[in-house]
């Protein structure tokens, strides 16, 4: 998987957020993969929650950043793929926990709820952060199951 390539995805409610962060990413020598949306018409965030997992199974991107206007939305749509670990946070430690416990390969931010320099921190802190393994691994895999029904 292309360790340095992070894939963007927003709806309309974030997409100045996005467009920032996408920036401060790129400072940083990585590579973006832009999955939309790139303008301020209304859409519906599963769309792109849906292109963020097909990016990831894919393996057009390693990890991703999805924001929607709380990022609860796009959140819960993400999640609804076996292979994504979206976790929707608000400050630098939930950024932390997201990697190390929960090996998060999505970072989900709210366009309305969140700042500027805290969502640059907890980017950065997502980007930075390893996954701890040990007691971790086997609640990571139990999320990953596809459910049975």
């Amino acid at each position: 998987m292309p360790a340095d390539i992070i894939a963007f995805a927003s709806d309309h409610g974030a997409l100045d957020l996005k467009d920032m962060l996408k920036k401060h990413v790129e400072s940083k020598g990585l590579k973006i993969l832009e999955l939309g949306t790139t303008t301020m018409d209304s859409v519906d965030y599963p769309d792109f929650a849906d292109a963020m997992a097909q990016a990831i199974a894919d393996g057009r991107a390693s990890r991703g950043i999805l924001l929607c206007g709380s990022g609860i939305g796009i959140s819960i749509a993400a999640n609804r793929h076996s292979h994504v670990r979206a976790a929707l946070v608000h400050d630098a430690y939930g950024a932390r926990m997201s990697r190390q416990h929960n090996d998060a390969n999505v970072l989900v931010l709210g366009g309305r709820t969140t700042g500027p320099e805290v969502a640059k921190d907890c980017v950065d802190i997502f980007l930075s952060t390893p996954f701890e393994g040990g007691r971790h691994q086997g609640r990571v895999d139990k999320m990953s199951r596809t459910p049975q029904r």
